[in-house]
């Protein structure tokens, strides 16, 4: 989904979905993965930050790299 040329083309490409709702798919290494649904709530120079929020209302903030991204560490999909 995303353009994964170089930093600037993912940083632009998330920059754009600003407010979408997004599924993250995250390697955490040795065959496992986390896999949550979340908004894009923030762009910064160097990384972005994901809204989370639970089933029980409590909200929480990750944030990711660029790199993140253009590496395959950090799967992103726009949520239908």
């Amino acid at each position: 989904m995303f353009d994964r040329k170089d930093v600037v083309h993912v940083k632009k490409d998330i920059e754009r979905r600003i407010g979408s709702r997004v599924i993250l798919e995250t390697n955490k290494g040795r065959h496992k993965s986390v896999v949550n649904e979340g908004v894009i709530s923030n762009v910064y120079p160097s990384i972005f930050t994901i809204q989370l929020s639970d089933n029980d209302g409590a909200k929480r903030k990750l944030s990711f790299s660029y790199t993140d991204v253009l590496t395959n560490s950090v799967e992103i999909t726009l949520a239908e």
